[in-house]
C-alpha cells in the first residue's frame, strides 16, 4: 500500500524537484499558497510553497514497488527525509486535510486594514501611518496625521514597513 514520505528540496525548487518527480511517475503533492510580494518596487501576488523545501511523495513499499534510488538524483531535490535510517512517513490523514484545505487557505496579504505601518521611502519617510487598502494602480492607502487630522495618503507599497 502507497504510503507519503517527505522530500526536501533544494531552496527554492520545490516546484520543478514536484515536476521532475512526477515526469518520472512519482505521484507528489506541492501544497501552495497565495501571498502578496515586493517584487521590483511593486505589490504582486504569488503561490509559493506552504512549507518551503518541502513536498510529499507517495511511495510504494512492495515488491512490485518503483524504485527509490533516482528520488536523490532528480534535478530539485536534495533528499529524502529521514529519522535514523528509516524515511520519515507522513500520516495519509494529514496530506488528505491538506489537499482539502488548501483552496480554503486565506490570500496572505502583506497588510490588513488597520494595521500600524510606518512609512519608509519619500518625504514622508519616518512617519507612523494606519494601512486602509490597496486601490486600482496597486498603491497603498495609508491614514497619516497631519496638523492632528487624519489625510489618506496613496503610497507605493515597497514604501511601506509593518510598524512594531
Amino acid at each position: 500500500m502507497p504510503t507519503w514520505y517527505l522530500v526536501y528540496t533544494k531552496p527554492r525548487q520545490e516546484q520543478m524537484a514536484l515536476e521532475h518527480l512526477q515526469r518520472q511517475g512519482y505521484h507528489c503533492y506541492l501544497p501552495t499558497l497565495r501571498a502578496e510580494k515586493i517584487r521590483r518596487g511593486k505589490a504582486v501576488w504569488v503561490t509559493e510553497a506552504l512549507f518551503p523545501r518541502y513536498l510529499f511523495i507517495q511511495l510504494d513499499t512492495g515488491m512490485s514497488a518503483k524504485s527509490w534510488s533516482p528520488i536523490r538524483s532528480t534535478q530539485g531535490v536534495s533528499t529524502l527525509v529521514h529519522f535514523g535510517s528509516q524515511p520519515a512517513r507522513v500520516d495519509d490523514a494529514l496530506v488528505q486535510w491538506l489537499q482539502q484545505h488548501e483552496l480554503a487557505l486565506p490570500e496572505q496579504a502583506r497588510f490588513q486594514p488597520g494595521d500600524a505601518v510606518r512609512i519608509t521611502q519619500g518625504p514622508f519617510a519616518g512617519l507612523d501611518a494606519v494601512y486602509q487598502m490597496t486601490d486600482a494602480q496597486q498603491r497603498a492607502i495609508v491614514l497619516i496625521d497631519i496638523l492632528s487630522r487624519p489625510v489618506q495618503l496613496p503610497i507605493e507599497p515597497a514604501a511601506l514597513e509593518a510598524n512594531r
